[in-house]
């Protein structure tokens, strides 16, 4: 089968960084689909990988985490698909990735494929929409809106680096489905028109200072923070604008943290790392499958959208190693998607 990997580690500008390959065809067993991978996505993850983890000597490491394929085969102890299936994942960070015609996934992290989107839309929604849901629903536990509530919920939620990737689906995923009040931080024009595009009911700009106005917006103090960028640089103001028993989330690898400012409120720090629960074989593993069907249930619904920005064409290293250069230099507006081989 045709795929994308690396030798070493290299800088993106090496031709040798990313390069085309051809490797034997897997075979699904136990829980594992086969799957025929039609279009992929690319993450930050992506270009971290490839940069900081190379391969043992002499083999092709292929990477890539979010995708949309069709089952072509199954493991004797798959329950939930069939061949012919349409699905979108993104997978296990520890397993081959989609960079490649056919990959291996287990069936307990797979969904199936919102039948409202083309493959390219539907490939750039999997890792930012499964961060999105257990940042919300399992780390900050909003609360979800039942149909017919009378009341209104009193929760506040600061998303910084609202205007991203995990940040478009997250203001997306709260407003569907819960009553949460929403107030997302972007400076540039066109991120705050986004973000209010998305359903952000208010915008402050996070090169000024968040406490002052935070206070400005006569909504009373914020219960919740989904730190989605830079955590070290505002986690001060954190601690100011958070009403106490409050609770931050983030998703990012901040260098330290004094967490000791947590105390006088009794605020609480969460992490989300979506590959937490297929690294360790977690118990409620298919929890991940559930939140997709559901996400893909809100597409299909109308109620979210895709955060597909650009579609580079075909699957191969000439085009990824384009991609994986406009993610390191901070110059992609939504998700960069590749489709076909």
């Amino acid at each position: 089968m045709k795929a994308i990997g690396y030798k070493k580690s290299l800088p993106v500008s090496n031709p040798e960084s990313l390069i085309d390959v051809e490797l034997p065809q897997p075979v699904a067993t136990g829980r594992d689909l086969l799957i025929k991978v039609k279009a992929i996505a690319v993450n930050p993850a992506d270009y971290k990988v490839r940069a900081s983890m190379p391969p043992t000597d002499g083999e092709v490491k292929v990477i890539g985490w979010d995708a949309v394929g069709e089952v072509v085969a199954i493991g004797d102890a798959v329950t939930a698909f069939k061949p012919g299936d349409a699905v979108y994942y993104a997978g296990d960070i520890t397993r081959p990735g989609s960079n490649a015609e056919f990959q291996l996934v287990d069936e307990r992290i797979v969904g199936f494929k919102p039948q409202s989107l083309n493959d390219a839309e539907a490939a750039a929604l999997p890792l930012t929409a499964i961060t999105a849901y257990e940042l919300l629903f399992e780390h900050l536990n909003i609360v979800k809106q039942a149909a017919d509530a009378k009341t209104k919920s009193d929760e506040v939620i600061l998303v910084t680096g609202a205007a991203g990737g995990v940040g478009s689906i997250f203001i997306q995923l709260t407003k569907a489905i819960t009553d949460a009040t929403v107030i997302a931080t972007a400076s540039r024009e066109s991120s705050q028109a986004w973000v209010k595009k998305l359903g952000a009911d208010y915008v402050v700009d996070h090169t000024k200072p968040l406490p002052a106005q935070i206070d400005a917006l006569n909504i009373g103090s914020v219960t919740h923070v989904a730190s989605l960028h830079s955590t070290d640089t505002y986690f001060e103001a954190y601690t100011e604008v958070l009403a106490p028993f409050g609770k931050i989330a983030m998703i990012d690898d901040p260098e330290s943290l004094d967490v000791s400012k947590l105390k006088v409120k009794s605020l609480s720090l969460h992490w989300e790392f979506m590959f937490a629960r297929s690294m360790f074989n977690a118990k409620d593993l298919i929890e991940q499958s559930k939140l997709l069907n559901h996400v893909a249930e809100l597409i299909d619904q109308g109620h979210i959208q895709t955060t597909i920005g650009k579609n580079l064409g075909v699957i191969n290293a000439a085009n990824l190693r384009i991609a994986h250069a406009e993610l390191e230099e901070g110059r992609s507006i939504g998700k960069i998607v590749l489709e076909g081989f």
